[in-house]
């Protein structure tokens, strides 16, 4: 699980509910459930006009990718390409079909298999570099639908505070009622306000550095799969990896180098 977003989520909400407590404001004041109906049912309903139900309907497989990433090990990716780089100049590239049967990210196992066949290097840069657009076009797909709610979302309380107005000034006949009337009607807007700047926003921006995660990664197996077909010696691989690393990371490739078998490193994504 992703610690940073749970905590996040968790802390941002805690701390408006926090602080309105702390201001003196009684948190029953702030339950109203024809504003939550009217902000969430009306972001829901505006955003599936604009976007496929088809994709709307992804949104709890999206919650989940936020909340738990697909593993990334990017020393460990770096160590399984030195050890077939050394296999391939051993053996030859037939002997990494082995290898392949026992990598579980079908991005890294296609990739592995194009070298066993015999693909030159315009083909497989040309299949894998496709496969990354098409994956970060889904996965573009998918943050979209966070930032189109995010924007719904405030204008939705507008209209939930509108309406509750409406309703107030047309039932209140006694003056001194107004304000608790008025405070209610405010309710909505605080539900379109917070949720598109604590929920909706931060998963959208969650999702994209996601994204940029995976295609970094992807970037990486493409360098790595290349500079094998090439036949570069696999300490040369090393160093045209590494670059893909963040520093204090490049110090953890070669730890499992005597690994036997390769790692499910960067399962594939959700979308």
């Amino acid at each position: 699980m992703d610690k940073a977003t749970l905590f996040g989520l968790i802390l941002g909400l805690s701390a408006v509910l926090g602080g309105a407590l702390l201001d003196g404001t009684q948190l029953a004041g702030l339950l109203n459930l024809p504003a939550f109906l009217i902000v969430i049912g009306g972001t829901f309903g505006a955003s599936s006009v604009g976007v496929s139900l088809e994709r709307m309907l992804t949104l709890p497989a999206l919650f989940r990718r936020a909340l738990f990433p697909a593993k990334q090990e990017g020393p460990e990716l770096v160590d399984l390409f030195v050890r077939l780089a050394t296999s391939a100049r051993r053996e030859g590239l037939l002997s990494l079909e082995r290898e392949a049967e026992q990598i579980e990210d079908p991005f890294l196992r296609r990739g592995i298999q194009l070298l066993v066949d015999g693909s030159d290097d315009g083909v497989i840069r040309d299949i894998l570099t496709t496969d990354t657009k098409a994956m970060i076009e889904r996965h573009r797909e998918g943050f979209t639908i966070f930032e189109v709610m995010g924007g719904y979302s405030p204008t939705m309380g507008i209209i939930g505070a509108v309406l509750g107005l409406i309703h107030v000034l047309s039932q209140v006949s006694d003056p001194t009622k107004l304000a608790s009337g008025i405070a209610v009607a405010f309710v909505a807007t605080l539900y379109g306000v917070s949720s598109a700047n604590l929920i909706f926003f931060p998963l959208a921006n969650k999702l994209r550095f996601r994204s940029e995660e995976e295609t970094l990664t992807r970037d990486l197996i493409l360098n790595g799969v290349l500079a094998i077909q090439s036949g570069a010696n696999p300490r040369i691989v090393r160093d045209k990896l590494e670059v893909f690393l963040a520093p204090k990371s490049r110090a953890k490739a070669g730890s499992s180098a005597e690994a036997t078998a390769p790692s499910p490193v960067a399962s594939g994504s959700v979308t």
